[in-house]
């Protein structure tokens, strides 16, 4: 089958971008404008469209360890993570994160990389030509986007951006570099297409358009590159999506799905929470439970699923199985109070499996629950239509005899 990678990435982009904002306090479509200066930068030079392509990716994913990073520091660290270059960690994270998607050519350690300087005094002290000249053009991009916002409407944006470059040359960038932004910065319209309201179009404009041969099987895998980065977002959830994924599985194959059946309801499992990276740990790690304001945000997330992967072709059934995964069947649920009539059985399945799933691991409120506990909670849900009871029956037969 035919698959639009870069519709994927640029959907997937957005939760990214959540982390970035949420961590580093910088404007939205920070992972936007980096990857549009990038890729501009890399035609400049001569770069061929495998590598324009591969560089937009490791400029979406380039603060994707920024994620797991904050799970490694305690709370007095973490309140400082905007001082992102003094935390080297998050790049190899990163980097390991980012090992299953699938670039176009052989460039590689660009995300370890890109917070080194052209004299020796970054991170991993590489110097000169010896970084990846990927991992230059990102950095450039990404230090300067986030010291002077590119994203806001302010004038003389360009005289002051090639003074705050100038002053760097030869120092954190190479004169080349500079040079390059120097050249790709002219036009007025460059400006203009790092602004929030055009920025979407420029990326698409400027994107080597990528449709590659593949089946559900790899977008499994390219899925699981972001279930990764998902689950890493809390202590709590580091195995949430690889354990629904599992479930959701085993119970598909319970149930009589056919193998592609089981293989788009595991790509759903994978990204279901997606938009959990738009919520704050404060309260996605809060030690008690949320209070109105709080659970109101956490309703949020199956909203942020939804728009980050309705803008992928092709994923549009695995958008609402995943994006689902809160509705009820009583038309309580969330986010768009969704009744029995629309829920089909795959949404309800997921439905059942994520609070299965829940349930059984540790919170920062309590302990995991053991299966029998498990089913008591899920059948009083049914008494309240909230829940199938046919597929909390058959879990119970399904996992008993697994998950006691």
């Amino acid at each position: 089958m035919k698959f639009n990678l870069n519709r994927y990435l640029l959907g997937l982009s957005m939760a990214i971008d959540c982390v970035e904002s949420e961590l580093l306090g910088v404007t939205s479509n920070h992972g936007g404008r980096v990857a549009l200066i990038s890729m501009r930068m890399a035609r400049a030079l001569g770069l061929s469209e495998a590598e324009v392509f591969d560089i937009a990716a490791f400029a979406v994913l380039h603060d994707n360890g920024l994620a797991e990073e904050n799970l490694t520091r305690d709370d007095a660290t973490r309140n400082r993570l905007s001082q992102v270059e003094d935390m080297p960690v998050h790049c190899e994270i990163g980097e390991r994160n980012v090992s299953l998607f699938p670039f176009q050519s052989p460039a590689r350690q660009v995300i370890l990389y890109h917070h080194e300087h052209w004299d020796g005094s970054g991170f991993f002290g590489l110097q000169g030509e010896s970084i990846p000249l990927m991992a230059q053009i990102v950095g450039l991009a990404d230090y300067s986007d986030l010291k002077l916002r590119f994203g806001e409407n302010r004038l003389g944006k360009r005289e002051q951006t090639l003074d705050f470059l100038d002053a760097r040359r030869g120092s954190h960038f190479s004169p080349e570099l500079v040079e390059a932004f120097r050249e790709i910065s002219t036009p007025t319209a460059f400006w203009l297409d790092l602004r929030n309201a055009f920025l979407d179009n420029a990326l698409r404009r400027t994107m080597p358009d990528l449709e590659m041969e593949t089946d559900w099987q790899g977008i499994l895998e390219i899925s699981r590159v972001f279930s990764r980065i998902i689950d890493s977002k809390s202590r709590f959830t580091h195995s949430h999506s690889s354990g629904l994924e599992d479930k959701t599985a085993r119970m598909a194959a319970f149930l009589g799905a056919d193998p592609e059946t089981i293989l788009q309801l595991r790509i759903a499992a994978a990204l279901h929470d997606v938009g959990k990276l738009a919520m704050p740990n404060a309260i996605l790690d809060k030690p008690g439970p949320l209070d109105n304001t709080e659970r109101a945000k956490m309703m949020e997330h199956t909203y942020y699923t939804r728009k980050c992967l309705e803008l992928i072709p092709g994923l549009e059934t695995i958008t609402e199985w995943a994006s689902n995964h809160h509705e009820k069947l009583n038309g309580e649920g969330y986010p768009l109070r969704l009744g029995a009539e629309r829920l089909d059985t795959w949404s309800r399945l997921l439905t059942v499996l994520d609070i299965y799933q829940a349930l059984t691991e540790e919170r920062p409120y309590r302990a995991s629950l053991p299966h029998a506990r498990t089913l008591e909670i899920l059948r009083e849900l049914v008494k309240g239509n909230a829940v199938d009871a046919d597929l909390v029956h058959a879990v119970d037969q399904a996992f008993q005899p697994i998950f006691r």
